[in-house]
């Protein structure tokens, strides 16, 4: 598609009348409306204003860019305007605009459009063509402008692609994960450093600052591989091997991306402005290792030992980690809003409408625990097959709860999903280009949900249904010995890895149980909570009583685990963990166990998923949920202080 395909004559405004950023944005708008090219100007202005406050589209270098993806529009567009005087767009350079490009695009926007579109936005990068259309006169020789250079661009990358190929024609032994041609290549330069672009809309900045870099890494001799994040989702994705050969990691973006992987390295956070116009002192630093070192919020953090990368282990929990971590703020949210109806319940009657209230909205077939499962499905697949895979997963997920197929129907159907889309992928990629509109707006949603939906209703569903019955119902009929077991195993797997897999496994497995019974059984709950507790109590203990094996920094820090451990947040005692695992993270697991093993001794049940002792009153016998909490502790706390050795005396 031509980029003159969107940017038509009709809608280019030669000359400005607005001398305000608002009044431009309004004189754009309306030759989109005059042309019938949006449904709801007014909707259309409230989408362009949202992203103008998320940061400035004014990216500098007399450029504009205001744009927005919604439904007030029919068609794809993008409109041309110039102003000889210049207006404040609040840009980043701080000087006025000349050129704007207001980009209209759909929510069903095919790929088609989105990547000419992200065509569009390369070219401006070049301050001789943009002189060039400062020149232009006509409607007509802005259109010829951009069909020639877009012409010459197309040319240049095929020539590069050949070259490319004929580079690698030998080397058939060992596929690359991604083309060579996706690497900046010069060959003199020992340098390597990779980025990621990404901006909330993914149209345009995302783009720009990809070619910005790339373009200024060739300048400078730097071998660089760019990740971009648009409206497609990922692309050019980086791989393990390349993030591990990076002396620096240069993330440009204006929405979240993915992190976790980049844990240890130099990484340098930026707006995608700045990947655009900042581009070389990005590259500088992030060749020299100057950034701040990332330390990542899960398990693969400071002093613990990642998982090999690329291994189906880590592919496995990194995919589970992204439906969990989705899940939990409904959860927590769910979770003490039910806890404060239990407790209201306790002093009225349960036809009160307070208490009817929180628990709807806490777990009521359209409150937050009814989403736990489909949230969970759907992240794990889109951890897999980005976001077309969203929807599927999140049906499956549905489906899974609606024939009690539970928890374990959901980790399915979120894996099922997944791979199912990235088996579409396969099948739909020998297409013509001239259908890869119809991908993400048509082939992807129905295929990936009628395959996902088939497959549940005629076999996960059934067989999930009879396991999550099976295992309920063992449960429910366990000896006490062997809930004294089953008590002291959960217990101690919170401790374990204070938050990575052994932790959130434990933690699943107990939110599973207690929304299969109707959010009432919570015995297992008991035990991970009174587990999860242990640890930074534990260590606020011991640095309170043997403060001489403890340094200054450390017993400050203890101090804030009487807090952390109070409300349940184990991952206060990650950072001692990490200085001495042996002695914290096995002194935390006997304690944990034996709390986890007292609760179900005791038959302890906290009908609420998080709070720690804001709902230990809630149990079925407060007393002895928090005598299970600090006898752990104390052991814990014991074992640790006599364990380690005094610190030194300078």
């Amino acid at each position: 598609m031509k980029i003159t395909d969107l940017m038509i004559q009709e809608t280019m405004i030669m000359e400005l009348q607005a001398t305000t950023k608002e009044g431009a944005i309004d004189e754009l708008i309306a030759s989109l409306a005059a042309s019938g090219r949006i449904t709801d100007a007014k909707l259309f202005k409230e989408k362009i204003l949202d992203r103008e406050a998320q940061s400035s589209t004014g990216i500098g270098g007399g450029i504009a860019m205001p744009h927005a993806k919604t439904k007030a529009v029919g068609e794809a567009t993008v409109v041309f305007a110039k102003s000889t005087a210049g207006i404040d767009f609040a840009s980043l350079d701080e000087a006025p605009a000349h050129l704007f490009f207001m980009i209209a695009a759909p929510d069903g926007a095919g790929n088609m459009h989105l990547r000419t579109l992200a065509a569009l936005s390369r070219l401006l990068i070049e301050s001789e063509f943009t002189e060039q259309l400062m020149g232009a006169k006509t409607p007509a020789e802005v259109s010829a402008l951009f069909d020639a250079k877009q012409a010459e661009a197309e040319a240049q990358a095929e020539a590069e692609a050949k070259a490319a190929a004929v580079k690698d024609a030998p080397k058939t032994a060992a596929p690359q994960a991604e083309p060579a041609r996706m690497i900046t290549e010069n060959p003199d330069s020992q340098s390597f450093v990779v980025a990621v672009t990404a901006c909330p809309t993914g149209i345009a900045h995302t783009f720009m600052a990809e070619d910005a870099l790339k373009k200024k890494a060739k300048e400078m001799g730097v071998n660089i591989r760019v990740e971009t994040n648009g409206s497609e989702g990922a692309q050019n994705v980086l791989t393990a091997d390349e993030i591990a050969r990076a002396s620096g990691v240069i993330v440009a973006a204006d929405k979240n991306v993915e992190m976790e992987r980049f844990n240890g390295k130099p990484v340098l956070q930026r707006p995608v402005s700045d990947g655009i116009r900042k581009s070389e002192e990005l590259i500088r630093i992030a060749v020299a290792g100057d950034a701040p070192i990332y330390r990542s919020s899960g398990r693969n953090e400071e002093g613990s030992a990642p998982m090999k990368s690329g291994s189906i282990g880590s592919k496995i929990y990194k995919d589970l980690m992204n439906g969990i971590s989705h899940m939990l703020p409904f959860v927590v949210g769910g979770g003490i809003l039910l806890a404060v109806s239990f407790l209201i319940e306790q002093v009225a009657s349960p036809d009160n409408q307070l208490v009817k209230l929180l628990q709807s909205i806490g777990g009521g077939d359209g409150g937050a625990f009814h989403f736990l499962i489909p949230i969970l499905a759907g992240f794990i697949a889109m951890s897999i097959g980005d976001r077309p895979a969203l929807m599927p997963g999140m049906v499956g997920g549905l489906m899974a709860l609606n024939s009690n197929s539970g928890f374990l129907g959901g980790l399915a159907a979120g894996f099922l999903a997944g791979y199912v889309v990235v088996m579409l992928r396969r099948v739909f990629s020998g297409l013509p280009r001239t259908l890869d509109g119809l991908k993400p707006i048509l082939l992807y949603p129905v295929f990936s949900l009628l395959i996902t939906g088939g497959i549940m209703y005629f076999l996960f569903d059934p067989v999930f249904s009879w396991i999550n019955g099976g295992l309920t119902d063992v449960l429910n009929n366990l000896g006490t010995g062997n809930k004294i077991l089953l008590g002291l195993v959960l217990g101690g797997m919170m401790a374990i890895d204070m938050g990575g897999p052994f932790n959130k496994a434990a933690y699943t497995f107990a939110i599973g149980v207690f929304t299969s019974s109707g959010n009432t059984n919570g015995m297992m709950m008991a035990a991970v909570m009174a587990g999860g507790m242990v640890p930074p109590l534990a260590i606020a203990l011991a640095t309170s009583f043997f403060k001489n094996k403890f340094t200054e920094t450390e017993r400050k820090s203890g101090i804030t685990n009487y807090v952390l451990g109070l409300s349940f947040i184990t991952e206060g005692a990650i950072p001692f963990a990490a200085a001495d695992p042996l002695r914290v993270l096995t002194s935390c697991i006997l304690g944990s166990a034996v709390a986890g093993g007292l609760t179900q001794l005791w038959n302890l049940n906290v009908p609420a998923p998080h709070g720690g002792v804001f709902v230990a009153f809630l149990s079925s016998n407060a007393a002895l949920f928090l005598l299970a909490v600090l006898i752990g502790s104390v052991i814990s706390g014991l074992i640790l202080g006599l364990w380690k050795k005094p610190v030194p005396v300078k």
